[in-house]
């Protein structure tokens, strides 16, 4: 059976968090379904590129994922939270045992005021580690706790896609994504 990730989009999203996400996960064979919290499929990003979704995500809130996982960019992270569909959604990923992550601003603006980092160690873009519940681990790249995977920013996507396919499909897929993209 294939594995599945959910990558929810919005107005303002990070445009390389996005398309890191949505790449490397489509590269190791994941079930990638990009969905728009808006009443429309096509965003623009934080830096104006143009991304079109798969679907909206109140078609798709019902099914289950291996992997949700958030960019971040603002005011990408703030839409997001905003959508009470896409917060119900991840507290039934979290209840569940599957993993959920959140890059950049999403972590202290998606993830924390909605206690979906509670008992949760976690880093963030440097602007928002403050509102973190636990900062015991913000210095940290690419965080895993429980069934959480967090990360600092563009200059970690990479890193942090790679670790979402190590938690998903194992250490194996994610060395051999990893290898013809010439990193570790």
């Amino acid at each position: 059976m294939n594995k599945t990730a959910l990558v929810p989009i919005a107005d303002g999203s990070e445009d390389i968090e996005s398309v890191v996400i949505i790449d490397v996960l489509r590269r190791a064979n994941i079930e990638v379904t990009v969905a728009s919290v808006h009443e429309y499929t096509t965003i623009t990003a934080s830096r104006r590129t143009r991304i079109t979704a798969d679907a909206l995500l109140q078609d798709c809130v019902d099914q289950d994922y291996d992997l949700i996982a958030l960019p971040g960019g603002m005011p990408g992270a703030e839409n997001l939270a905003e959508s009470a569909l896409l917060i119900d959604r991840l507290r039934r990923q979290r209840e569940a045992g599957f993993w959920y992550a959140a890059i950049c601003a999403a972590p202290a603006v998606v993830l924390a005021p909605h206690g979906l980092l509670a008992g949760v160690a976690a880093t963030g873009h440097s602007a928002f580690q403050e509102t973190l519940p636990d900062k015991s681990r913000v210095d940290e790249r690419v965080v895993v706790d429980r069934n959480c995977i967090t990360s600092q920013g563009p200059g970690s996507a990479i890193e942090f896609a790679l670790e979402l396919v190590a938690r998903v499909c194992g250490q194996d897929v994610r060395d051999q994504v990893a290898a013809p993209m010439m990193l570790p």
